[in-house]
C-alpha cells in the first residue's frame, strides 16, 4: 500500500518484519522477496535513486539495451505493491536500536513536513550513493548531458566509449587514475583536472607515457545538443572537441542514519558477509553502500540474498505453520529432495528440514 499522511497511523502502531531504506533496484528486489516470504515489509524511499538517472541500462540480462532505469524502478514498485508491500515517500533521519526492534524516525513531506516513527525487527540499508558532478555555475548545463554520453560508470559504459575521443573529469589525483582502465577501450583520452588538484610528477609521467593529454584549465561549460556532449569550453575561451565524457569525482553515501552504529567499513563502504549482513546481526546493506561492484544487477541480487537470510532468521525463531491436524505441513511424510529442487550445488548434505532453497554453508 502506498502510505500517505492520511493513513500513516495504523502503520506506526505495527512492527514490521523489515524496513528497507531506499527504493532503488536493490530495495525493491529485497521487498519483493520478503513479501513473497509472507513477511511484512515497509520501503521508505526519498526518491531519485541512482538508477533513476540512467537513460539506458546496457548490462541487465533480459532487458532491451535502451531500457531507462526509471522504467525498471516503476515496474519494480508496481510488482512490490501488488503483493502487499507498504511504501512511503520520506526521508529517514535516525535509526535507534531498541533491542528486539529498530525505531526508524522519518520526515514526511518537503513543505509542512511531519515526523513519524516506524518499527521493525530488521533493517536493510539500500539508500545507495549519488555521484558528484562538475560544479559549474550553470548546473543545468551538466544535467543536459549527464547520463547520456557524459558517463559516471566505466564498467557500465566503457563499451560505449570504445575508440572515441573521451574527456575524463576528475577531482583528485586518485580519481584521475581511471584513465588507465579506460585505456582498454580507447586511446584518445584527455584528463581535465578542472583546476581542483595538482598532478604530481609521477602521475603526469604515467599519463604522458600513454599518450593522453592533461588540461588543467577549469571548464566553463559543456558543448553539444540533444543531450549529446560534443566538447567543452574552457574558462580561457579554448574549446576541446570530445565524443564522450567520463566523470570520476567520487560519490556521496546516503547512510547518515547509520552513523550511531559502529558498523565495520572499508573506506566508505559497509562490510558485509555473503548474505549482505553487516557487523550488526539485524542490519543488512545492499547495492552501492556495501563493498562490491556498483551495478544494478548486483544490487537486485543483493536484495534477494538479504531477504532470504532475514526469512531464515525469522523462520528459525518461530514455530512452523501447522495443518488442520496440528502437524507441521512439511514435516509429515517429508522426504529429502534432489539438489535441483532446493537450489544447492556442490552439496555435501541435504538441507535442514524445511530449508528448501538455501546455501547450507551459511547455516
Amino acid at each position: 500500500m502506498k502510505l500517505k499522511k492520511q493513513n500513516l497511523q495504523e502503520s506506526t502502531d505495527k512492527i514490521y518484519d523489515t524496513i528497507i531504506v531506499g527504493g532503488g533496484a536493490g530495495g525493491l528486489s529485497a521487498g519483493i522477496y520478503l513479501q513473497r516470504y509472507l513477511l511484512n515489509t515497509l520501503i521508505i524511499d526519498k526518491g531519485k535513486a541512482r538508477s533513476f538517472w540512467m537513460q539506458e541500462l546496457h548490462n541487465y540480462l533480459g532487458l532491451p539495451p535502451d531500457t531507462p532505469g526509471r522504467s525498471v524502478l516503476r515496474q519494480g514498485k508496481e510488482h512490490y505493491l501488488s503483493i502487499g508491500g507498504d511504501i512511503l515517500d520520506a526521508f529517514v533521519e535516525e535509526v535507534i536500536d531498541e533491542g528486539e526492534t529498530f525505531a526508524v524516525r522519518v520526515k514526511v513531506g518537503r513543505n509542512n513536513s511531519e515526523n513519524y516513527t516506524f518499527r521493525a525487527k530488521y533493517l536493510i540499508a539500500a539508500s545507495g550513493i549519488i555521484d558528484y558532478l562538475p560544479a559549474l555555475e550553470n548546473m543545468r548545463n551538466v544535467y543536459d548531458y549527464a547520463g547520456y554520453n557524459l558517463h559516471v560508470c566505466l564498467i557500465c559504459d566503457g563499451y560505449g566509449m570504445a575508440d572515441k575521443k573521451v574527456g575524463v573529469f576528475a577531482s583528485t589525483a586518485g580519481n584521475a587514475e581511471v584513465v588507465f582502465p579506460l585505456g582498454w577501450f580507447t586511446s584518445e583520452i584527455t584528463l581535465f583536472t578542472q583546476g581542483l588538484f595538482e598532478v604530481n610528477d609521477e602521475l603526469r609521467q604515467k599519463i604522458q607515457q600513454q599518450g593522453y593529454e592533461i588540461i588543467e584549465t577549469p571548464v566553463e561549460q559543456f558543448l553539444g545538443e540533444d543531450h549529446q556532449m560534443t566538447g567543452v569550453e574552457l574558462t580561457d575561451g579554448g574549446v576541446i572537441e570530445l565524443e564522450a565524457g567520463l566523470i570520476s569525482m567520487g560519490s556521496k553515501y546516503h547512510a547518515e542514519y547509520l552513523d550511531t552504529f559502529d558498523l565495520e567499513k572499508k573506506g566508505g563502504n559497509l562490510v558485509t558477509d555473503k548474505m549482505a549482513r553487516t557487523s550488526h546481526p539485524r542490519i543488512f546493506a545492499i547495492g552501492d553502500l556495501k563493498v562490491g561492484l556498483n551495478q544494478v544487477v548486483i544490487a537486485a541480487a543483493d536484495g534477494a540474498l538479504a531477504a532470504t537470510q532475514i526469512w531464515r532468521d525469522i523462520r528459525r525463531s518461530q514455530p512452523p505453520k501447522a495443518s488442520n491436524t496440528g502437524v507441521a505441513d512439511y514435516a509429515y511424510g517429508f522426504a529429502p529432495l534432489a539438489p535441483q529442487f532446493w537450489g544447492e550445488q556442490n552439496y555435501q548434505s541435504p538441507p535442514e528440514l524445511g530449508d528448501l532453497g538455501g546455501f547450507n554453508q551459511t547455516k
